[in-house]
């Protein structure tokens, strides 16, 4: 049973008349940590490029300034007394979405990665009733972006995965750069996410409950100054858990027709 979360509002000023398209109710969801000044920028653009859009920081237990900073932005925070994972955080913009009526939502980062620009560009396939998940692959455009050694043989290795079992071309299978329809935070609701890093597991069992995925070109930008969820030997735990993540995916679902 879903409890009804916790949330605080910050102070919001009189948007900007919109010229984009009624698209139904969307919430964009912010998961942060520890991203006070960079999550402050990253409102502040998303505001100025999609005035009067919902926005929900989801604070995963930061211990600086970053649920303050939000507040003063205009956006609802959701914070958890102490860090949970990125997964976790995710979760919780899920089910506020979902308890909240949300028709659409949009997931970024909140460490000036995703440029707010290409919202409009992911809603699109849904939008035209061609999608219910759409990815926004950094790999799609040509970009400044350079991911690390690892990132590089972590996407080849997982989109390959991705693609040849979802039947589907998928090249950027980490991104966290999402937009979906109320369908697919209902399945994301109903099932279980993993706490750190939900990625090519998730996909393919978006793709198993019989949601339509598709991608579509984003531009991306390095995260100054953060260390990387790749750094050391988390590389090596990345891979050993998202293979067995996948394969426990696989062996626990079967494909439905689309």
């Amino acid at each position: 049973m879903m409890t009804e979360l916790a949330i605080k509002s910050g102070t919001r000023k009189e948007p900007e008349v919109s010229t984009l398209p009624e698209v139904g109710r969307l919430l964009v969801v912010v998961p942060a940590y520890n991203e006070g000044p960079r999550l402050e920028t990253v409102l502040r653009e998303l505001r100025r490029k999609r005035p009067g859009v919902d926005v929900l920081v989801v604070d995963d237990g930061s211990t600086d300034d970053t649920e303050s900073r939000a507040l003063a932005a205009g956006a609802r925070v959701a914070r958890h007394p102490f860090n949970l994972g990125y997964g976790a955080a995710l979760e919780t913009g899920y089910r506020f979405a979902w308890q909240r009526g949300y028709d659409l939502l949009v997931q970024l980062d909140g460490d000036g990665q995703h440029d707010p620009v290409f919202i409009d560009e992911l809603l699109a396939p849904i939008q035209e009733a061609r999608a219910d998940v759409v990815v926004g692959s950094r790999f799609l455009a040509s970009s400044s972006y350079r991911p690390s050694w690892a990132r590089r043989i972590g996407s080849a290795l997982f989109g390959w995965l991705a693609s040849s079992l979802t039947g589907r071309p998928i090249t950027d299978p980490t991104s966290g750069y999402w937009a979906m329809n109320r369908k697919a935070v209902s399945a994301l609701v109903g099932g279980v996410l993993p706490h750190d890093y939900p990625d090519a597991d998730i996909l393919i069992g978006l793709h198993y409950a019989g949601l339509r995925l598709v991608e579509v070109a984003v531009c991306m930008s390095s995260a100054e100054g953060k260390r990387s969820m790749h750094a050391g030997l988390r590389p090596v735990y990345y891979v050993f858990k998202m293979l067995l993540s996948v394969l426990l995916t696989v062996l626990g679902r079967r494909p439905q027709s689309v």
